[in-house]
Formats: structure tokens, sequence, C-alpha cells
């Protein structure tokens, strides 16, 4: 038996993004994957059905959260070919106060998810060249109803006492 086998695992919680209380942060929920819809709309593009202003509509504080928030792809724009695509995530939900509406990051994300009661995400793509930009997928993240106040309380009431 080689020394590698004879270790035990790392004590502690397992890797990974973790709330001030120890635990785990909530597991992704899935919603809905918009691929079929953005297929139609490069179909109408191509023939016709569709003026290019129409889709490549991307407003300023679109453009602007790719350029802080988002996270280049390897896909090529499907509209200009000219540079690959950025995704963009925002966050809705009533428990994120004026949070909710704004582009975050995956690491803030994950933070809300752990501090929060359960929110929607809505990853959108998009073009930094020609402003295409289409919802490709959302899914819900987020604690169960009504636990991220206690969470948000409990973790003010240890910051008090440390």
């Amino acid at each position: 038996m080689d020394q590698a086998d004879s270790r035990s695992p790392r004590p502690g919680p397992p890797p990974g993004p973790e709330d001030p209380t120890g635990r785990a942060a909530p597991q992704r929920r899935p919603g809905g994957d918009h691929a079929l819809r953005r297929r139609g709309v490069l179909a109408d593009l191509r023939e016709g059905g569709l003026a290019l202003r129409e889709v490549c509509d991307a407003d300023v504080y679109l453009l602007r959260a790719a350029n802080f928030h988002g996270v280049l792809t390897e896909t090529v724009c499907p509209v200009c070919r000219k540079e690959n695509l950025t995704e963009v995530s925002w966050v809705f939900g009533d428990d994120l106060g004026t949070a909710s509406g704004s582009a975050r990051g995956q690491d803030e994300i994950e933070q809300l998810a752990l501090t929060h009661d359960e929110f929607t995400v809505h990853v959108v793509e998009v073009c930094r060249s020609c402003s295409w930009n289409h919802l490709i997928k959302s899914y819900e993240v987020g604690l169960a109803p009504g636990e991220g106040k206690r969470v948000r309380r409990a973790v003010r009431e240890l910051r008090r006492r440390g």
C-alpha cells in the first residue's frame, strides 16, 4: 500500500462556498432553457422575418454589465461573428431588496444564495460588438422561504459577538 492510499481525508467541511454558520451553499434548481427560442430567433433573422435592429438591441446597461460582471464564453456571436459572446447573470427576488434586478458575478450569486430566500437568476448572452442579446437560461437558488431573514439575523449576531 503506497502512502497516498493510507492518508485519511482532510478534516472539516467539504470544499466549496459556505456561509458563516458553516452550511454548504444551496444547490441550483433548474429553470428554463431558452435554446429552442434562440434558434427560432436566429432562423427568423436569416429568413428575413426579423430585422437586425430587432435582435441587436442590447441597451447600455446590459453592455456595461457585460464589461464588469460578464463571463467571456467560447461561443462566437451568431450574428456578426466578430467576437465571442459574454454571459451576464441578473438576479431577481423579493428578499434581495435593492440587489434585485442587478447584474452579479457567480461568486456574488453564491453568497446571496447563502443568506437570502429563493431568487431567480437569468443568464443573458450579449455581443459587445453588434449588441445581439438573448436570454439563454434561468435557474433558482437561495434558501427556503423565510429562512433568509433568520440566517442574516444569526450572522449579525455572530459578528456582534466575535
